[in-house]
Parts: structure tokens; C-alpha cells; sequence
């Protein structure tokens, strides 16, 4: 038996509140593919074996026809459910609560649907085919017991929105391009000056440099780290599961398995731009990029 071909995992259950409706369904394309198309037209030509899905139940019939149904004989799909309810045994939803648990959580709904190592994509981001390239040959070449994982960060200046100010995961990294630390800020844009900067969460302004390489949720993880996943939900339950509108994200339990000392992670670094739809006003901006690429012939149209 050969080598277990990637998978990617898309995060897909969460609707853009800003955007003011579900970003990942919205076209996008010059023949109205949305985001999450061309993706997965990246990642199939990258080599990756398998596509899971993560959304909300009440989704399921909409996931089946306008993605599964036309995926069917490219590559295997497969849809896995995230709800409040779906919670480690001992754990109960707090009355009242409404808000799903975040990313982490969503992340560990895939458990049984990956059968090794597998990359972690936002469905409503842009993210260029070399950065779908370069983590399948990571993924390709860790073993799946390795504690290494790794992080597709992209340039500060190439994320940015022109209609308002957005969260990013700024991080840090050592000279041999392993990932210290991932730490959220928001409200980043570039001011009137020219000068990027935004507030980090004691709302202090906080500069920084054009190329600082920024976290937009693309990671790749081996089969292992699941088990790492659960313990660290189960310590937030603890401490956090009886908050409102607390949410697991993966960057935590990142950050918590690189202090306990026992996991490392490879930053893979895009000089490409990203793209993703913020605000409503973004969306002619994606669309007009996106038209730009298939007249280049960087992509068929229509996709599929």
C-alpha cells in the first residue's frame, strides 16, 4: 500500500457576520465559483487525496449539491458536522449559550474522517496555489508520528483590507523559520501615514514591519495531532466552558503543545498575495483578481 496521499480540512461552518451573509457560498469567480472552488482546484493539483468538510448540519443538503455532486470523481469528499452539542464526555453546553466553540472544536469534528496527514484551510480565503504546493510537500514528508507541524505565513501588507481594519495572527519565528509564538491583534490597517499598525488584546497600538509574516489559518498537521487537540479542549472546558462566548481556536492549542516543549512548527512562507472577502465592499476586489488569474490562464473558467 502506497503512501496516504494529504488531506485538506475546510473550515466551513461559520458564517462571515461582517460580510453580512455565508461568505464560503457566495461566487466569486467569472463563472460564480466561490473561494472554496478554487482551493480545492489548488489542492487537487497539489496531490492532496481527500477533501473534508466542516459545517453545520442544517448545511448538508446545500454542501451536496453545489460542491460534492460536481467534486464527484475528482477527488474523494467527505462532510463532518460541527454543533454546540458535540462535546468530550463529562462536558455540558452551558444554558443560555449559542455562540459554537470556535476553531479548535470545529478541527476535532475530522477525527475519524482523516485518515493522515492534512492541511487546514478558512473555506473564505484565497490563499494561491503555490502555498497548497508547498504544504502537501511538507505533508508528504513528515512522518505521521512527527511532532513537527507546520504554518503557511504570508506577509503582512499582502492581507490587509482597503475597507477597514481586520484580526490577524502575528507571528514570530526563530532563525531556523520555527514558529515562537502566534499572537492575535485587530483593527490592523495601514494609516494615513503609511504605517501598519493595531491594537493587540490589552488594546495597546502596536506597529509593525510590511513583510511580517501573519497567520491566516492555513496548517498542517499529522495524524497525531488530534489527541493533542482533544487534551487542550477538554483543559479549556475546564477553565473557560462555562463562559458565554469563549471559543477554542487552533493557535491555542498550538501555542500550548510549543510550551509544553513536545511540538515544533515549520513556518512556510508565501510571498503571495491572499485574499478574502472582510467586508461586502472586498468582494469586487476578489472578484476582479480572481477574473485576472483565469484570463492569465492561471485557471479554466468555468472551474470545473
Amino acid at each position: 500500500m502506497g503512501k496516504i496521499k494529504p488531506t485538506l480540512v475546510v473550515l466551513a461552518a461559520g458564517v462571515g457576520s461582517r460580510f453580512g451573509g455565508n461568505k464560503q457560498t457566495e461566487g466569486m469567480g467569472p463563472s460564480n465559483e466561490t473561494i472554496m472552488d478554487y482551493s480545492i482546484f489548488d489542492a487537487i493539483n497539489a496531490g492532496f487525496g481527500k477533501v473534508v468538510f466542516i459545517v453545520r448540519e442544517h448545511m448538508k443538503q446545500m454542501m451536496q449539491e453545489q460542491f460534492l455532486n460536481q467534486l464527484a470523481g475528482k477527488i474523494e469528499t467527505e462532510l463532518v458536522y460541527q454543533e454546540l452539542q458535540y462535546l468530550p464526555k463529562g462536558f455540558n453546553v452551558p444554558d443560555g449559550r449559542e455562540k459554537p466553540w470556535g476553531t479548535g472544536h470545529a478541527l476535532m469534528m475530522a477525527k475519524e474522517a482523516v485518515p493522515g496527514n492534512f492541511a487546514v484551510i478558512n473555506a473564505d480565503d484565497f490563499y494561491a496555489s503555490s502555498s497548497f504546493q508547498n504544504m502537501a510537500d511538507f505533508l508528504n514528508t513528515t512522518d505521521e508520528a512527527s511532532k513537527v507541524h507546520a504554518l503557511v505565513g504570508f506577509e503582512l501588507a499582502q492581507t490587509l483590507s482597503e475597507n477597514g481594519g481586520v484580526s490577524r495572527g502575528i507571528c514570530t519565528a526563530d532563525n531556523q523559520d520555527f514558529l515562537i509564538d502566534v499572537e492575535e491583534h485587530h483593527k490592523i490597517e495601514r494609516q494615513p501615514s503609511g504605517v501598519i499598525s493595531g491594537l493587540n488584546d490589552r488594546e495597546e497600538v502596536k506597529e509593525f514591519e510590511e513583510k511580517r509574516p501573519v497567520s491566516m489559518n492555513f496548517w498542517g498537521f499529522t495524524k497525531g495531532y488530534f489527541e493533542d487537540l482533544e487534551a487542550d479542549f477538554v483543559s479549556f472546558l475546564k477553565d473557560k466552558g462555562h463562559e458565554m462566548k469563549s471559543e477554542f481556536y487552533i493557535p491555542l492549542s498550538v501555542n500550548a503543545a510549543m510550551k509544553r516543549g513536545d511540538t515544533s512548527v515549520k513556518m512556510l512562507y508565501s510571498a503571495d498575495r491572499w485574499y478574502g472577502v472582510t467586508y461586502k465592499e472586498d468582494k469586487p476586489v476578489v472578484q476582479a483578481y480572481l477574473k485576472k488569474l483565469v484570463d492569465a490562464g492561471k485557471y479554466p473558467s468555468p472551474l470545473w
